[in-house]
């Protein structure tokens, strides 16, 4: 049974009718481009053929007036969520952290529309979560993509995945960058984003070759985004920036970085070389992806791993492990972690011919050396956000 099939029929198990709304919304991977979006950087991320789905229809007598019932099958929660206009950051009550991202989308749209109608919904995730795979903004984008319809908002692209990343910072507390939310929102098959954080400009860069896969591979060693070290990094990339008198290290410049190592120590020297630099390959990784020239594609990813382990400071052993592994398989690529690091993924572009024994050696080798089991799959650049099932608009 496929994910939209499987949503459905537990919504009408768990509601007694059938959902009248049904979105859809990708997990996302990048493929170089790393803790640069919150510097203003360009990123260059693809949408995966893992989505959260949300099912859901207006509410019925069996809830409480004013209220959206939400159930997620992941958590195996429900959460009773006032739809009065009296969200505000760190007013729930109990421990449902993964409603905080859905409680922020709805204060956002309440600020945006006024009052909601009460509903019920079902959320479905395929996305794997604590994998570096924006499983966050997945679930933010297709509870934003669900309002929009079922309200009839006439919110843009680049509304919608703004207002789900102010939900990330004010209700879960996780100072990410856009990246996640544009990508989950704008992404196109057969299609990578390369996106402009800092002009919001995003392009397509055609990925068409059926020759060749992404494979993902999830150490299983899991991290919280929400923790210091991300927050850290920021501040690092902040103060950076002032010392050089710049208002972002996107404005900055590799040669003003060497010429400014003594001011900024070796923490921030280290961080703003990993940012203007990983800013370059990135562009040069979109120019090498439109002219097929793969191995260039490969070079940079190497280099792109390199820095976030050693400048940047974000890798672990796992990945490291990861990496080492798919870059001795025939027909791989390049590879590199994905996300925010400290555990999560890998990203590594191969050739679909040989992609399942090189599936095989890293498993078995990953196994080996870590202890650990990893989990993996292989995609091609997917559809962004969108409505599966849609009535007319409630409003």
């Amino acid at each position: 049974m496929n994910q939209q099939h499987r949503i459905i029929e537990l919504f009408v198990q768990q509601f007694g009718r059938p959902p009248e709304w049904l979105s859809a919304a990708p997990g996302r991977v990048n493929l170089i481009g790393e803790h640069v979006d919150y510097c203003g950087g360009l990123v260059l991320p693809m949408a995966i053929d893992r989505s959260t789905m949300i099912a859901a229809a207006i509410g019925t007598g069996g809830q409480k007036p004013g209220f959206a019932r939400i159930s997620s099958t992941a958590f195996q929660d429900r959460v009773d969520i006032p739809l009065d206009g009296s969200l505000r950051p760190n007013s729930k009550s109990g421990a449902h952290d993964w409603a905080d991202y859905v409680r922020g989308v709805i204060a956002g749209f309440e600020a945006r529309s006024g009052r909601l109608p009460a509903f019920d919904a079902l959320i479905d995730s395929s996305v794997p979560v604590g994998g570096g795979l924006s499983s966050s903004a997945a679930l933010e984008v297709a509870m934003a993509t669900l309002l929009a319809g079922m309200t009839g908002d006439p919110i843009t692209s680049v509304e919608l995945a703004l207002l789900c990343q102010r939900a990330e910072h004010e209700f879960a507390g996780v100072p990410c960058g856009i990246m996640d939310q544009f990508a989950s929102t704008l992404c196109q098959q057969d299609h990578l984003l390369l996106l402009d954080c800092q002009s919001l400009e995003a392009r397509q860069v055609a990925f068409d070759r059926k020759e060749l896969l992404v494979l993902i591979v999830n150490s299983n060693v899991q991290h919280q985004l929400g923790g210091s070290e991300y927050a850290q990094r920021r501040k690092d990339c902040e103060r950076a920036a002032r010392l050089l008198g710049v208002g972002s290290l996107r404005e900055a410049t590799a040669e003003q970085v060497e010429n400014s190592r003594d001011l900024l120590g070796d923490i921030g020297y280290r961080r703003a070389r990993h940012v203007v630099t990983e800013i370059a390959r990135t562009q040069a990784a979109a120019e090498a992806l439109a002219s097929s020239r793969w191995h260039a594609v490969g070079t940079l990813m190497a280099a792109s791993h390199a820095s976030l382990r050693d400048d940047y400071s974000v890798s672990c052993f796992e990945l490291d492990l990861l990496v080492e592994l798919a870059e001795a398989q025939p027909g791989v690529i390049g590879s590199r972690l994905t996300g925010g690091g400290f555990g999560g993924s890998t990203v590594t572009l191969v050739e679909a011919s040989k992609a399942e024994r090189a599936m095989e050696l890293i498993a078995a080798g990953y196994l080996q050396r870590s202890g650990r089991a990893c989990s993996m799959f292989t995609t091609r650049p997917s559809q962004g956000a969108r409505l599966l099932l849609t009535k007319p608009s409630c409003s």
